[in-house]
């Protein structure tokens, strides 16, 4: 009996060590790849001041049936010279810069207006050592809802100690009923997300509109460079000599519109105002050499210009490890 039970086991073992084998055999595969990106915001100095990208996300654009004033085909040979293609995945960014006195945020993100690969601006605010209601001012550059919709979570207001700037012609033009009531039906969800975004401001009296070319605090000016909306602005940040502008909706695709700045796009609302304010500030910041920071270019979206003929190289600004 005691032989066949040993028998058995002797049998039994190979059938153990092939099943040890199995179970062990996962411990020595490959991980799953890991999911997410580490938190979207990047430090520079600017003189005396500290500028802190901050990204929303990216969303994919079709760009292609965006664009204006252009031929299907040069778009396509545009993007495909940089190893492109529609739809473009498309940087939605803000900027926060500490003035040593004030805390200034340009343009506030999505949130929940367009789509759900954007709302992340707020968390990454959060990540880069700053709280919303830390926040002083927030400048806005224009009221459409991927630059707007950031300001509110829940109908309140997120950054709960900020006044809201932005120039007296865009409040008057998305925050008014009458031309929601006229807006063809396609366009009027823009007025709904301004409104629903800025109108808890209103309501607290926090919402302090300014009328065209205006220094806001010291070391940061409002320029008007309207075209893509009825008061886009543009903001100027200048400090021990150093300069950088916050374009906002100056242009959206990098690819394109650097190579030819004529190109207009669907958004915006008066397309023979928009392109010529592009050109003058494109010709401004190359002659100039001072760093432009631009809401639709791959993150953080800071660099400067290079005048090549009637185009422009987009040079983007050294990483720096300590600011």
């Amino acid at each position: 009996m005691s032989t066949m039970l040993h028998a058995t086991r002797l049998l039994a073992l190979p059938l153990t060590i092939a099943a040890t084998l199995l179970v062990a055999a996962p411990a020595n595969a490959q991980p799953a790849m890991a999911q997410g990106q580490a938190p979207g915001w990047y430090r520079m100095m600017l003189g005396s001041f500290q500028i802190t990208a901050l990204s929303d996300g990216t969303v994919k654009l079709p760009v292609d049936k965006l664009l204006t004033n252009i031929e299907p085909a040069r778009i396509e040979s545009l993007l495909a010279r940089a190893y492109l293609k529609a739809p473009v995945e498309t940087s939605v960014n803000g900027y926060l810069v500490h003035t040593g006195s004030k805390l200034v945020l340009i343009d506030a993100g999505a949130a929940g207006l367009f789509g759900p690969t954007l709302g992340k601006l707020v968390a990454n605010l959060k990540a880069a050592g700053y709280q919303p209601e830390q926040v002083d001012e927030v400048y806005v550059t224009h009221m459409h809802a991927d630059h707007v919709g950031g300001l509110v979570a829940d109908g309140k207001p997120v950054f709960a100690n900020a006044v809201v700037r932005a120039d007296l012609r865009e409040g008057n033009w998305w925050l008014s009923k009458d031309n929601m009531d006229k807006a063809p039906a396609d366009a009027k969800g823009f007025f709904e997300g301004a409104m629903a975004s800025l109108n808890p401001y209103v309501a607290a009296g926090r919402f302090k509109p300014f009328d065209g070319e205006t220094e806001l605090v010291p070391g940061i000016r409002a320029i008007p460079a309207r075209g893509h909306t009825p008061g886009h602005t543009v903001y100027a940040i200048e400090s021990q000599g150093n300069k950088l502008v916050v374009w906002g909706d100056l242009m959206h695709v990098a690819a394109v519109q650097f190579a030819m700045p004529a190109t207009t796009i669907q958004f915006d609302n008066d397309p023979k105002a928009a392109a010529p304010a592009r050109e003058k500030l494109y010709a401004e910041a190359a002659k100039n050499g001072y760093y432009v920071a631009v809401a639709h270019i791959s993150f953080p979206g800071i660099g400067r210009l290079r005048a090549d003929g009637k185009s422009y190289d987009w040079l983007p600004a050294d990483y720096v490890s300590a600011p």
